[in-house]
């Protein structure tokens, strides 16, 4: 992911944090798997997200518990590969398999994945 060039602005992609869902942003998939929502599967039932009752909780608790900055940076993606190897920010997964939160993490997010695929697609 660090050579990954993205399609998007800053400002685009931070909002869909604050106002998207869980199928398109990966913040808002850990928050709610941190916060026990109930990931479910919409739509065709490929996507997952927290459902309008979860992703309407998340949107205010992030609004009140979630705080971004940035700098300008000509190669943001080596500064980025740069702070996560050396600072403890355990919500990122990439590129962080050595912090001590990763695998939990990671098993968090694949058994809310594993619970709404056995669960109803929700409207």
């Amino acid at each position: 992911m660090a050579n990954r060039i993205s399609t998007q602005n800053l400002r685009k992609r931070v909002r869909y944090h604050y106002r998207g869902n869980a199928a398109g942003s990966t913040l808002r998939l850990t928050l709610g798997c941190l916060l026990g929502l109930e990931l479910r599967r919409v739509g065709s039932g490929k996507r997952m997200t927290f459902g309008k009752v979860g992703e309407a909780t998340l949107s205010p608790w992030m609004a009140d518990n979630a705080r971004v900055c940035w700098i300008e940076h000509s190669e943001p993606w080596d500064l980025k590969s740069q702070l996560i190897s050396r600072l403890d920010l355990p919500l990122n997964l990439d590129q962080n398999r050595h912090n001590a939160f990763h695998g939990r993490l990671k098993e968090m997010r694949a058994q809310a994945r594993e619970r709404a695929r056995e669960l109803p697609i929700s409207s």
